[in-house]
């Protein structure tokens, strides 16, 4: 009898172990499986337009075969809009984001620290819970929601290509110092080429709002040329949160 105890605790580690695992989340989470699709179909229906107020032109966003993948295809002729997918995964869970774009023009006018210039050839950002008061959190800054035209989330970390700005530059927006640009690329000199950017939200959000964030809430691309009144080109591929590495 006694020989069988070890044998008992062995299936039952065994099976806590399958449990465990049944339960892990994956390594990577999609959020823009664009790749996936079929060109000139309709957009994922996950991802929705992000309109802004009192703003009548929007960019055109369209699925194309570009360089052997189907990526979404952003053009801006004095316009301004977006596409945005509401999601809900911590940070500390999925820590990295990855995509990849192509841009075709830069933004003459475009300046990060005036309304003004406040356009991008390509930009994607990420947003984040007010906890204090709910998945969005209600808008203090009543100029911004004026902007938005909806009750935008608490905080959101933009990642966007500049004019002249050096990469690396982080500044707050023109509208409000709740959304912090981070500059990752900048000028003319890889127009044409596609890049590939990964960037750690969990640490891009601590070192723009001094403190840890709470849950991601959304994904947004945008490619706007309203304030300037010029002409933009840019082509987004796939978007994935990832676990660090050596997580599991």
């Amino acid at each position: 009898m006694r020989k069988s105890v070890p044998i008992l605790f062995t299936v039952m580690a065994a099976s806590f172990l399958m449990i465990a695992t049944s339960f892990s989340t994956p390594d990577v989470f999609k959020v823009g499986d664009f790749s996936s699709a079929e060109p000139g179909a309709a957009l994922p229906g996950e991802w929705k337009p992000l309109f802004f107020r009192d703003i009548n032109r929007h960019t055109d966003y369209s699925l194309v075969k570009e360089d052997g993948s189907v990526v979404v295809k952003a053009v801006a002729e004095n316009s301004a809009s977006g596409l945005f997918r509401e999601i809900s995964i911590d940070p500390r869970d999925y820590p990295l984001i990855q995509w990849t774009w192509k841009v075709s023009d830069v933004i003459e006018k475009s300046d990060v620290r005036s309304k003004q210039g406040d356009d991008y050839p390509a930009r994607v950002y990420v947003t984040f819970a007010d906890e204090s008061s709910g998945f969005f959190g209600r808008l203090k800054n009543k100029a911004v929601e004026m902007i938005y035209g909806r009750t935008p989330p608490s905080a959101a970390v933009n990642y966007i290509w500049a004019r002249t700005e050096p990469v690396g530059t982080i500044v707050p927006n023109a509208y409000t110092d709740r959304a912090m640009m981070f500059v990752v690329e900048s000028g003319d000199e890889k127009l044409g080429q596609w890049i590939r950017e990964e960037r750690n939200v969990l640490k891009d959000f601590e070192r723009a709002f001094n403190g840890p964030p709470p849950k991601i809430t959304g994904v947004a691309i945008m490619t706007d040329t309203d304030n300037t009144g010029e002409s933009a080109t840019a082509y987004y591929g796939d978007i994935v949160f990832k676990k660090a590495a050596g997580e599991e």
